[in-house]
């Protein structure tokens, strides 16, 4: 898809910018996910990304368009929750097409920690047994031993698991990972210290609460807490402001609500961003920007789910 083309679709002026939203980028395809982002597939979009759209730092367009000078096809990297390899392998390929990202990262699973959601999935994946027996937690009982059974294994644990209260949905889960026997990473999250790299590279860091709670599941007072200790532990390792946050999971009205939109104006930022599909339509709301995540291999199916995603109004609550 050409310039001329993605001109008519694109913001610019006052309206947000297409943003795109990773997680990981690991070093070489995987075998449990294939589809999961690895270096070569990333190398690929950021050359297609570049030639393309102004690729800029999400809080410069927040700025730019309050102004109404944001360019046409304007474009922004984002990353959640704060993996290793953002570091280690996402940052080197970033700083070789000379371009930008922001790095939201959830401060409770710096230096050893780990989300729940990859307890889940390392503990199918490297349980050294063919069936998972989780009936005794009321979540079933999952086949694991090709790789077609762990996804599905692993799709059905979390499906259960997610919505949660996040102290029993903390507790089952150490309970699975006991269950499958599997001897787990210690290092899937970023170090403070790859954190400062980040920020040191010129990177952008962003808030996205302690523990990656689904704040529509908390009451106030903690939802408010979650983001707001968030932001204090990420300026406190930097000794620099922190401007933009990410709500957890991210789909509006799902796992953020209006109230949640207000905390995080009234604690100090200056955007947020959701997961919901599409482009803003209408006035821009800066503190529910929708993202857009890639994942097709060939670059043509690329360049068409992009297109289809500017088409697309975003949901907002």
């Amino acid at each position: 898809m050409e310039r001329g083309a993605l001109s008519l679709l694109s913001g610019g002026g006052r309206r947000a910018p297409t943003i795109l939203i990773y997680h990981r980028i690991l070093p070489e395809q995987d075998k449990l996910f294939p589809s999961e982002v690895h270096r070569a597939q990333f190398d690929r979009q950021l050359a297609w990304l570049k030639t393309r759209f102004n690729v800029l730092p999400l809080l410069d367009t927040v700025r730019l368009a309050a102004e109404g000078r944001l360019p046409a096809r304007s474009a922004c990297i984002t990353f959640d929750d704060g993996y290793a390899d953002n570091a280690e392998v996402a940052l080197p390929v970033l700083q070789k097409h000379g371009l930008h990202a922001s790095f939201f990262i959830a401060t409770g699973f710096l230096d050893g920690g780990r989300m729940w959601n990859d307890t889940v999935i390392e503990s199918v994946r490297r349980a050294p047994v063919d069936v998972l027996d989780a009936t005794s937690l009321g979540l079933g009982r999952h086949a694991v031993g090709n790789w077609e059974q762990k996804r599905q294994a692993i799709s059905a644990l979390i499906g259960q698991l997610k919505y949660l209260p996040m102290a029993e949905r903390l507790e089952q889960v150490g309970k699975v990972a006991q269950l499958s026997g599997a001897v787990l990473p210690q290092d899937l999250m970023m170090t403070t210290e790859q954190l400062r790299k980040l920020h040191t590279a010129g990177m952008g860091i962003g808030g996205h609460t302690v523990n990656h709670p689904i704040l529509a599941r908390l009451d106030g007072a903690e939802a408010r807490r979650e983001i707001a200790q968030g932001k204090a532990a990420l300026e406190s390792a930097l000794d620099a402001p922190v401007r933009v946050f990410a709500y957890p999971n991210g789909k509006p009205g799902q796992d953020y609500l209006a109230e949640h939109v207000a905390m995080v104006r009234e604690l100090g930022f200056e955007a947020a961003v959701s997961t919901s599909w599409g482009a803003s339509r209408g006035a821009t709301d800066w503190f529910q920007l929708p993202r857009f995540t890639p994942w097709d291999e060939g670059m043509g199916k690329f360049s068409l789910r992009m297109a289809r995603n500017m088409l697309q109004p975003a949901a907002r609550v």
